[in-house]
């Protein structure tokens, strides 16, 4: 039987598992996908003969020893410290980003997402809180409030054309002045008793990194060594280790050294150098001295019209959102549904979190949004109609990942974790199914109207 010859065999190889592959992870909605698929199998694995395996890897103990010194956690801590604090400094960057460069850097553009957060953040606290006062689940007044970005976004991108542009730059904003909400929650109401020097020392390490900032240092490996050591004095201070994440995002700069312009014209003239260094007697494979220097001038000029911020956020968003959060979902979202009936449905804290996602984000966010357009300090984008906003709203319902997190940090090991995430799963379940028809539907009017015109 003839064999195919190597290139052929590579061609193929790149045809069909390699660009597939690329193509997924570079699509809004395959985060979503994969973040969907982790849960399911969570809720499989945790209902099945092998519940007990499912609970007790994540009681596995890991430690990390440099010299005399060492730290242990089991994975499920290592997990929902340690990785989701890279998770909370995309979040970070994110924030930063947006409030520097985009939907949030002036008041006429961040009036709008703002007050839709505010409202959606606001409404379904109070309905949890209306639900649970006087019990100990009164807790988990946060849950209801957070909206989950991958998973919202992911049901916008699943819609593709139905949903304006200008839909989604509005949910992104929301959902990430609603994750600074989140984070100041978690600082303030999330943490235990506080660590006077581990809290000091990690302040030191903060001021240290503004000054690298302030020094306008580019390098990253200064603030990733620093970073991590603000980790570990905040893990030891009682305040949450992920908000170092934050602080952190805080300092990189956002300063370039080259402006479009520059880059554009030093990038053509070492462009032009690398062709008319070729000579002909030279093999394609062979590159001279002033063809590799013109290689290393334009790697240069791509390092400095990249701000440090942008090339941080661009390399951790395929292991956040294809590795992290599937991880945290795998770990978090298995929920025991054995003796789930009609009595757990009804409980406070699961109707309460279902409640407060379904009706509380839709009723906060459409409310909110309509009352700062009427006050005349907030504008609907072109295209974006009131139906719009509605199935945004019901979107924003979707909370899972910060939703659990919060939800592991008010209660812990506990039934009322169990209740509070089936309400998570619920709820934000119902939530995106609902903004999506809603959406669609808003769709399919417009477009009859559009004929019958």
């Amino acid at each position: 039987m003839p064999t195919q010859p190597p290139s052929k065999v590579r061609q193929i190889v790149r045809e069909r598992v390699i660009r597939p592959v690329a193509r997924f992870i570079q699509s809004q909605a395959s985060s979503g996908v994969i973040l969907l698929t982790c849960t399911v199998v969570a809720l499989v694995w945790a209902n099945s003969p092998y519940s007990d395996v499912y609970r007790d890897l994540w009681h596995t103990e890991f430690s990390l020893q440099y010299g005399g010194q060492s730290l242990s956690m089991d994975l499920h801590h290592w997990i929902n410290d340690g990785l989701m604090a890279v998770f909370f400094l995309l979040v970070g960057l994110e924030i930063k980003r947006e409030v520097v460069l985009g939907e949030l850097n002036n008041a006429k553009k961040a009036a709008l997402p703002i007050m839709a957060a505010v409202g959606g953040m606001l409404v379904p606290a109070l309905i949890y809180v209306a639900m649970n006062a006087g019990r100990p689940s009164v807790d988990g007044w946060a849950i209801p409030m957070a909206t989950d970005i991958a998973f919202s976004l992911g049901v916008l991108a699943l819609l593709g054309t139905r949903a304006p542009l200008a839909l989604k730059v509005f949910l992104a904003a929301l959902a990430i002045v609603d994750d600074l909400g989140a984070v100041l929650v978690i600082a303030l109401f999330y943490s235990n008793e506080i660590n006077v020097q581990a809290l000091q020392t990690g302040g030191l390490i903060f001021l240290a990194l503004i000054v690298f900032n302030a020094l306008r240092v580019r390098n990253l490996v200064p603030y990733v060594v620093l970073g991590f050591l603000l980790w570990l004095m905040f893990l030891k201070s009682g305040v949450h280790a992920t908000i170092a994440g934050v602080l952190l995002a805080m300092t990189i700069p956002t300063r370039v050294r080259l402006d479009a312009k520059e880059f554009y014209d030093r990038g053509m003239r070492y462009l032009n150098k690398f062709r008319d260094g070729a000579k002909p007697d030279e093999a394609e494979a062979i590159l001279n001295e002033d063809q590799v220097s013109a290689i290393d001038a334009i790697e240069q000029s791509c390092e400095q019209v990249q701000m440090p911020l942008q090339r941080l956020e661009h390399n951790l968003h395929t292991p956040v959102n294809f590795v992290i959060m599937p991880v945290f979902a795998l770990a978090n979202a298995g929920v025991a549904l054995g003796g789930v009936g009609f009595q757990s449905l009804a409980a406070p804290v699961t109707s309460g979190v279902v409640l407060g996602l379904f009706i509380g984000k839709a009723v906060g966010i459409s409310l909110f949004s309509w009352i700062g357009v009427k006050l005349g300090i907030a504008a609907l984008p072109k295209r974006v109609t009131w139906s719009h906003v509605v199935g945004v709203a019901f979107l924003g319902g979707i909370g899972f990942t910060m939703s659990l997190f919060i939800a592991g940090l008010a209660f812990g090991a506990s039934e009322l974790n169990e209740g509070a995430k089936l309400g998570i799963l619920l709820g934000s379940a119902i939530s995106g199914v609902t903004g999506a028809l809603l959406i669609v539907r808003t769709r399919r009017h417009k477009s009859a109207d559009t004929v019958e015109d």
